[in-house]
C-alpha cells in the first residue's frame, strides 16, 4: 500500500541536503566490485556490471528539469499553503480562533513539507536525486513492480546514506499504489510517471492520486506514435485523439496528452492547469497543476480543439469545441463552437483537410512558472549538470507564443518549390503586417505565429516574385501553382523589424539539442522483469 510516514527526524532532512555519500559503515557493507557507480547531480547509483539498460546518460536532462520544476512548483505550493493559514488567523472573530489558527501556522512553519510518489522507478536514480536535491521534501516513495528493481534502490538508498524513511522503497503495482491514495488524507503531492513507452495506462491513477494543487509530472517516449509517424489508430486507442504528422507534429504531440490528462481528471471533477510542456529528443515531458473544482471541469470543452491540415500546402486552423458566453451579470453560459473555420476545399491551395485531435487547445505553459523557473537554474547553474541547455530550453519556451501549432521553415519553403527564405526576414514580414511571431522550443526554423494561413502564403509569394522558382518543373496539380497563382492580400515588407531575432538567439544561447553521442536515443527496453519503467 502506498502511504505516507510521520515527518522525517532531523538527521533525515539533513541528509535531504547531502552531497555524494562517503564511506559509512552501511555503505562499506556494499561489495562494489560488483558494480558500476554512476554519478549524476548528489546522487551516486549503482549498477550491476554488464547492465547497460538501467542507465541513460541522455536522460540527465529529464532529471535536472524535473528537479528545477519540482522545486519552483514546491516554494509556489508551500507558499500558497502559507497564505491560507495566515488568512484564517487575520480572519479568526474571537481569541480561541485566532489563537489554534496561529497555532497551526506556527506548527505549518516548523514542518513544511511535501511527499512524491515515483510510480516506475527502476533503479531509483530519479527517487535520490530528489532526495538529495529538493528542500522540505518529507519522503518520496520509490516504487516499482519488480523486486530485482526494488532491491537495487534499497541498496541505493543505503549506498547514498539515505534513510528508507526519507526514499521509501516500495513493491508494488503503479496503478494500485496510486489508486490506493485516493479518498483518504495522504494524497501525493507530486506524482512522477516516467515509464519506457506510454504513459496512458497510469493516467486514470494519476489524476486521482495527487494531491490539491499538486504537480503531475509525465513523460511519454512513444512519439513515433503521437506524432503520426506510424499507426495513427494505435494513438487514438491511447490517447483519444488522431495525430497529425504534417507542419507540427511535436507540438500535436504534447497537445493529445495534454487533453488526455485533462479528460481522465474531468470524470473526477477535476482540471489540469498546464505549467510547462516541452518536446524533448525522443519524448515529451509535461508538468501541470491538478485542481478539484467543477467550474474548471466546464470549461475544458473551450479548452479542447480539433485541427484542420491541408493535405496539400499544410495550412492549418484550430476549431474550439466549446465557447464560453459571458452574460451581463457576469454568469458564464458553455456552448458548442461554432465552424468549421475552413471550407470543405483548402483556400489556399484547393486540396482537402486532415482532421487531428481532439487535442488541448490552450496554451502549453505558464510564464510565470517558466520564468520563474529560468531564475531558479541560472542562480543555481552548479546544482544542474545540463543547465547550460535547460537556460537554452526555458528561454525559448519563455518567448513562445500562445497561438496553438507552428509553421516550419522546411515545409512553408518545400510547398513553393523555392529558395530558403530567411528567417529573419520571414519574422520581419510577419510583423510588419502587424502580428505577432516566434519560434518553437519543438525545433529550430519553426514559426509561431497568429497570423492566418493567406498572410504566410502572401508574404512566401512576394519573396518568390524577388527569387523566382523554375514553374517547368513543378507540377501541374502540384499546391505551388495554386499558390502562386493567387494575388497578395496585403502589402508586404521585409524590411528588418527590431524584433525578429529572439533574445535567446542574439545571446547565443544552446537553444537545441546536438547529438551528445552517436546512436544516442532511448535505451532498447529491459528484459521481461523490466516492462513497467527504464530510467
Amino acid at each position: 500500500m502506498a502511504t505516507t510516514k510521520e515527518p522525517a527526524t532531523a538527521a533525515v532532512a539533513e541528509s535531504n541536503t547531502a552531497d555524494a555519500p562517503a564511506a559509512t559503515d552501511s555503505a562499506s557493507e556494499i561489495d562494489i566490485s560488483q558494480y558500476t557507480p554512476v554519478t549524476e547531480g548528489k546522487a551516486t547509483i549503482l549498477f550491476p556490471k554488464g547492465n547497460e539498460v538501467f542507465y541513460n546518460p541522455v536522460q540527465e536532462f529529464n532529471r535536472d528539469m524535473s528537479i528545477a520544476a519540482i522545486r519552483t512548483w514546491s516554494e509556489i505550493f508551500l507558499g500558497e499553503k502559507r497564505a491560507r493559514i495566515e488568512k484564517k488567523v487575520a480572519n479568526a472573530k474571537d481569541e480561541k480562533a485566532k489563537e489554534e489558527a496561529e497555532k497551526h501556522l506556527q506548527n505549518y512553519i516548523d514542518t513544511q513539507s511535501f511527499t512524491i510518489l515515483e510510480a516506475l522507478s527502476a533503479s531509483g536514480l530519479r527517487s535520490i536525486r530528489y532526495a538529495k536535491e529538493i528542500p522540505n521534501l518529507k519522503q518520496v516513495t520509490a516504487n516499482d513492480l519488480e523486486a530485482e528493481a526494488v532491491e537495487s534502490i534499497k541498496r541505493n538508498v543505503k549506498y547514498n546514506n539515505l534513510t528508507e524513511e526519507l526514499v521509501r522503497p516500495n513493491q508494488g503495482d503503479a496503478m494500485q499504489v496510486m489508486y490506493s491514495a485516493i479518498g483518504n488524507a495522504k494524497k501525493f503531492d507530486v506524482v512522477d510517471l516516467d515509464p519506457y513507452g506510454s504513459a496512458a495506462p497510469f493516467i486514470d491513477g494519476a489524476v486521482q492520486a495527487v494531491s490539491e494543487g499538486g504537480l503531475l509530472c509525465v513523460t511519454c517516449t512513444d512519439l513515433a506514435i503521437l506524432t503520426g509517424s506510424m499507426h495513427p489508430e494505435t494513438c487514438f486507442g491511447k490517447y483519444n485523439g488522431m495525430p497529425l504528422k504534417g507542419m507540427f507534429p511535436h507540438e500535436m504531440a504534447l497537445r493529445l496528452v495534454l487533453n488526455t490528462l485533462q479528460t481522465s481528471a474531468g470524470r473526477y471533477r477535476r482540471h489540469i492547469v498546464p505549467l510547462m510542456s516541452c518536446s524533448i529528443d525522443f519524448y515529451l515531458r509535461v508538468f501541470v497543476r491538478v485542481y478539484t473544482s467543477p467550474q474548471g471541469v466546464k470549461k475544458a470543452a473551450s479548452k479542447t480543439a480539433v485541427m484542420y491540415e491541408c493535405s496539400g500546402c499544410h495550412s492549418y486552423a484550430v476549431q474550439p469545441l466549446g465557447k464560453i458566453q459571458v452574460k451581463d451579470n457576469g454568469q458564464e453560459r458553455h456552448v458548442p463552437g461554432s465552424g468549421p473555420p475552413v471550407d470543405e476545399k483548402c483556400r489556399n491551395c484547393g486540396n482537402t483537410h486532415h482532421v487531428g485531435g481532439p487535442a488541448w487547445g490552450a496554451p502549453l505553459h505558464d510564464k510565470e512558472f517558466v520564468n520563474k523557473m529560468l531564475e531558479h537554474v541560472k542562480a543555481n547553474e552548479s546544482n544542474y549538470g545540463t543547465n547550460t541547455r535547460m537556460k537554452g530550453m526555458l528561454t525559448v519556451i519563455s518567448e513562445e507564443l500562445d497561438a496553438p501549432l507552428y509553421w516550419t521553415l522546411q515545409r512553408l519553403c518545400g510547398t513553393l518549390h523555392c529558395t530558403s527564405i530567411p528567417l529573419m526576414d520571414l519574422n520581419s514580414a510577419i510583423l510588419n503586417a502587424g502580428y505577432k511571431v516566434s519560434g518553437s522550443h519543438c525545433g529550430p526554423a519553426t514559426i509561431k505565429t497568429d497570423a492566418p494561413s493567406h498572410v504566410m502564403w502572401d508574404i512566401l509569394r512576394a519573396f518568390v516574385k524577388k527569387h523566382p522558382v523554375t514553374m517547368a518543373n513543378i507540377a501541374e496539380n502540384s499546391p505551388a501553382r495554386a499558390i502562386l497563382a493567387k494575388e497578395s492580400s496585403i502589402e508586404v515588407k521585409f524590411k528588418r523589424h527590431p524584433q525578429a531575432v529572439p533574445q535567446s538567439q542574439s545571446i547565443k544561447l544552446v537553444r537545441y539539442q546536438i547529438n551528445p553521442t552517436a546512436n544516442w536515443g532511448p535505451k532498447a527496453r529491459a528484459g521481461k522483469k523490466r516492462k513497467q519503467a527504464d530510467e
